[in-house]
């Protein structure tokens, strides 16, 4: 495309885009992904115990309830009431079929993870599967 000066000349316009603005924003949110992934994982703080046989689990595929060091009980991020726990998962769990994962703090007394599978079993869900971590190096010595 050609334009005409004030004083009669034909320029041709400039037809390649800029990128450098793009370039910038695409870096500024690859960084800020890069920082925001790494905790969006669950948004629990949960010490697993470990063990030698672990399998991996697909959080997203999966109804993970967690229990922290305090004892507070969450439904993937969220912090729920442990009366709630069975219709949360009536409500969003394909059937009674589904295994429904079970992470806990390993210095959470005993007798809140029992409560908890019993509530998810009262809920009609008899496969509940505890999440552990494998063993680090220097403990299999």
């Amino acid at each position: 495309m050609a334009f005409t000066t004030p004083q009669g000349r034909t320029a041709t316009s400039l037809s390649e885009i800029n990128v450098t603005p793009l370039v910038d924003v695409m870096l500024v949110l690859l960084i800020i992904f890069m920082v925001t992934a790494p905790m969006m994982h669950t948004g629990i703080d949960v010490e697993l115990p470990e063990t030698r046989n672990v399998k991996d689990v697909n959080p997203e595929e999966r109804i993970i309830l967690s229990i922290s060091r305090e004892g507070d009980i969450f439904y993937g991020a969220e912090a729920v009431n442990f009366a709630d726990v069975p219709e949360r998962l009536r409500r969003d769990a394909k059937g009674p079929k589904d295994a429904i994962f079970l992470r806990a703090d390993k210095d959470v007394k005993w007798d809140a993870i029992v409560s908890v599978i019993d509530a998810v079993r009262g809920a009609g869900f008899s496969e509940v599967k505890l999440v552990t971590k494998p063993f680090a190096l220097e403990n299999k010595r």
